[in-house]
């Protein structure tokens, strides 16, 4: 926030400045804990600049005794009938059948009629108090106590004492103005006022669960690049880099507070963006030519599907990162159905801490048939690459192949010769004596269960010696675009180390498959969650990081879905103690799963176009107050007109959101 708005919000004294009497609109004539109406005029309105539905009113309490201790903070609702309504409507339904005019110097009303006629009543719902707690103005967010309504005189709180309102509950010197006070899409008694600031606290989106919702075009992405901005903005505060700090120390413990004691975050803050549509990673019009990674180009690292200047290549070597393309494959399977799809889906491809013994040699022949999956499904292999298995001299005698019998796998060979090994083991399984002689003296046999599903996902033939039946190894084809034979380390580890150097990530999913998005999402989340969970077990600290997601629907789990063990429940549930941030934007609240809406702390809340929305809204905070104008909306006046809710604000703000720029 720039120093001048810091200064005149923090300086403004609500409890004198916002009871003057050019403010003032009316009086109430009922309130409670709950709610408050109100008697308003025609000329108070109009004084005053108009009362929009959603604006916010401050009640002084007015007995000599207790002059000026605390104001209650009202927002304004809807119109209420005044006690003495059926008498005014019935004077003016006759005045209107006499067809006498109306309007204007003509009107021929008298002076105490049209006085009568002015008045109207205002339903107003009680946000909480104002009051002084040892020499400072303080907001509670209920009523302590209320008095006999006439006591009360009602104001408007206009520039500075406005300010101080919808700021209040997060001043600090780490502000960052998001934009200004909106109450409604029509603006012109709004134009003529001083434009009323607006500011966010980036604390309260680190390690936070934010959401954003509405409509398409109406500023839901505009609005993330500002929250992306203002973190930024604190990270660049931090007081140290991570690395030094997991150096092993006698108190490692002390290095686990998040935030140093002047509120700024202790470590650099990571950002990841999951960019559905290419408008962070690439320039694009509608930020005047401007992205995310154009703003912070020293500091941005651009990764993607597709080889593209500028980008790193988002693949694996599928070959010899076997870990983490092994669990590419199996969620590409999620949605295949079959027994052998489920067998194949169950083998854990972990190698063994011990090189040595019957589980190593298990694996390394698991291993060797997978390699020759990804071969005979196209996945181009490494240069001179091997493939390592253990056999016996047994078993090579009684291949009946010369070619094959030659072979020594122990020693290494090509991937085409152990495909062909392997092809031939299994046709011929239930034949060779070896195998028979092995089950006999072991009581178990060579292949097991997960050879056996390997297998046949290889040759395509469910039982040894049968004929290709199913589809086995062609299904892995859809994935083949996420390998690469050339790299030799994981881009999610490289990831996970730009975040933890406090640099912004983004991952563009523009040119990938539905399915390819939700595998890279999900795979990328998974080994930030995992890492920072194994470093959160081993006593070490961890940086915020902030995962943000665009067009969320697209990747996270149905409403019906109560899979709580999926990734995006887990981080929304569980990442607040990994300082794990969830920041995702989508045009429906009913897609998003209700275990991450329980957990969202900040709200912001675009155009939504049903009442099937509206309805899920009413569950959350306060908006049931703004559900008559979140419907309405004009394409080409409201984008950006939000309605926020952040963390330390205790109630809902209306606000135009500023529009994202790289001019300083």
């Amino acid at each position: 926030m720039s120093l001048a708005i810091l200064k005149d919000i923090v300086n403004v004294d609500i409890l004198k400045e916002g009871c003057k009497e050019d403010a003032f609109v009316g009086r109430p004539f009922y309130l409670d804990y709950q709610k408050a109406y109100l008697l308003v005029a025609d000329s108070w309105k109009y004084k005053v600049g108009g009362i929009p539905q959603g604006s916010f009113l401050l009640a002084f309490y007015e007995n000599e005794n207790d002059k000026g201790a605390e104001a209650i903070l009202l927002r304004v609702l809807e119109p209420t009938d005044l006690p003495t309504e059926n008498d005014v409507t019935s004077s003016m339904i006759e005045y209107y059948k006499d067809n006498l005019k109306t309007t204007g110097s003509e009107s021929e009303l008298d002076q105490f009629t049209r006085y009568e006629f002015s008045f109207s009543g205002l339903e107003c719902k009680v946000l909480g108090t104002f009051y002084q707690e040892n020499g400072k103005t303080v907001f509670g967010a209920d009523v302590e106590n209320f008095y006999s309504a006439h006591h009360y005189k009602v104001y408007k709180p206009r520039e500075n004492v406005l300010g101080y309102i919808v700021n209040a509950g997060s001043i600090s010197a780490h502000d960052v103005k998001i934009g200004s006070v909106r109450y409604s899409s029509s603006r012109r008694f709004q134009d003529q006022g001083k434009e009323v600031a607006v500011c966010i606290n980036p604390q309260d989106f680190l390690g936070k669960r934010t959401a954003l919702f509405g409509m398409t075009r109406t500023g839901k992405s505009n609005t993330v690049k500002k929250i992306i901005e203002a973190t930024e903005k604190i990270s660049g505060e931090a007081k140290s880099k991570l690395t030094d700090a997991r150096k092993p120390t006698s108190k490692p413990e002390a290095n686990l507070t998040p935030f140093d004691s002047d509120e700024a975050p202790k470590f650099p803050v990571g950002q990841i963006i999951f960019d559905i549509n290419g408008e962070y990673a690439n320039a694009n019009l509608q930020d005047e030519g401007t992205a995310i990674f154009e703003l912070y180009q020293d500091k941005v690292s651009r990764y993607s599907t597709i080889p593209k200047d500028g980008f790193k290549i988002m693949k694996i070597n599928f070959y010899t990162q076997i870990e983490s393309g092994f669990e590419i494959v199996k969620a590409g399977l999620v949605d295949e159905s079959g027994h052998y799809v489920q067998s194949f889906r169950s083998i854990e491809l972990i190698e063994p801490e011990e090189q040595k013994g019957s589980a190593a040699t298990r694996y390394r022949r698991k291993k060797a048939v997978y390699q020759c999956c990804l071969y005979k499904a196209g996945f181009d292999q490494p240069s001179s690459f091997k493939v390592y298995f253990e056999t016996c001299a047994e078993i090579q005698e009684q291949i009946e192949l010369d070619a094959l019998k030659k072979l020594d796998p122990k020693s290494g060979i090509s991937v085409e010769e152990a495909t062909e090994w392997f092809e031939y083991i299994w046709d011929h399984y239930e034949d060779m004596d070896y195998f028979k002689k092995y089950k006999n003296e072991k009581g178990r046999e060579w292949a097991d269960e997960d050879l056996k599903a390997l297998l046949t996902f290889l040759t395509r033939k469910k039982s040894p010696g049968g004929s290709p039946s199913v589809s086995g190894y062609t299904m892995l084809r859809s994935i083949q675009q996420m390998h690469t034979a050339s790299l030799d380390s994981s881009f999610e580890e490289d990831i996970i180390q730009a975040l933890r150097n406090g640099e912004i990530v983004i991952v563009d999913l523009s040119q990938g498959e539905a399915n390819v998005q939700s595998l890279y999402s999900e795979r990328i989340c998974k080994k930030i969650f995992n890492e920072s969970l194994a470093t959160f077990i081993s006593n070490k600290p961890n940086n915020f990081i902030q995962f943000y997601f665009e067009e969320a629907h697209n990747l996270f789990p149905h409403r019906e879905d109560r899979d709580l063990s999926q990734i995006y429940n887990k981080i929304a549930k569980e990442g607040a103690k990994l300082n794990l941030a969830l920041i995702y934007a989508t045009q429906e609240v009913s897609s998003i799963s209700a275990n991450i809406l329980k957990n969202t702390q900040n709200w912001f809340i675009a155009h939504l176009n049903n009442e099937d929305e509206i309805r899920e809204l009413r569950k959350y905070y306060d908006f049931s107050d703004f559900t008559d104008g979140l419907i309405r909306f004009s394409a080409d006046k409201d984008k950006g007109f939000v309605r926020m809710k952040t963390y330390s604000n205790p109630f809902v703000v209306p606000v135009q959101i500023d529009r994202f720029t790289a001019k300083k």
